[in-house]
């Protein structure tokens, strides 16, 4: 789907508004979370262990983001920049073992570096904690692979490096595992994704 087009379609349903907003119920544009927690990636576990800041905190209310016409184009910006400026390398050729998570060395990285930068980006231009979460998916290749979900007034969206474009979770090709939780960064939340089987054939 073409960015204009995108564009058009995550407008359309309702009129621009400024600002933070609580969450907002479960709907077919946002993640079934189950209630059940769930554990965190290997990687993502020593990555807390490593930067204790970026996993520290936790709040009651979670928020999502009203997405204006600005905040929708530096999700765009921000997912486009880390996405050119990253040259992909497994953790096994650059680092020498696997599920090491880390901010990009040297500009060079496999999916989760691409996620890190680009939470921290949106972090540092004040976008808040609990709408920036790390999501883990099974790829059509049924590989395991990282994303940024935003959670914002228009549905959950998809910060991805393997496709350029700023999705809605479900028009994704990913079958989804769990993601950090909304309400504490280190900890992490299953997901119950009812197109589950669909997508899964798409990699058999």
């Amino acid at each position: 789907m073409k960015t204009s087009k995108l564009l058009s379609y995550t407008f359309a349903v309702s009129a621009l508004f400024v600002g933070w907003t609580s969450s907002a119920e479960a709907s077919p544009t946002r993640f079934m979370e189950m209630n059940a927690a769930t554990s965190a990636p290997i990687g993502h576990k020593q990555f807390c262990a490593d930067n204790a800041s970026a996993c520290r905190g936790s709040t009651s209310k979670p928020v999502v983001v009203k997405l204006t016409k600005q905040l929708w184009q530096q999700l765009i910006d921000v997912n486009s920049t880390v996405n050119r400026k990253i040259q992909p390398m497994t953790d096994m050729d650059y680092f020498g073992r696997e599920e090491y998570w880390t901010y990009p060395v040297k500009n060079v990285g496999d999916c989760e570096e691409y996620v890190l930068e680009k939470q921290r980006i949106l972090m540092a231009a004040g976008w808040p904690k609990s709408a920036l979460l790390i999501t883990v998916a099974k790829d059509i290749k049924n590989a395991g692979h990282a994303v940024l979900t935003v959670r914002t007034d228009q549905g959950d969206m998809i910060l991805d490096n393997q496709i350029e474009a700023v999705l809605p979770w479900y028009a994704t090709p990913y079958r989804y595992i769990k993601r950090q939780s909304p309400k504490a960064p280190a900890k992490w939340t299953g997901i119950n994704d009812t197109r589950a089987t669909t997508v899964s054939s798409l990699g058999n």
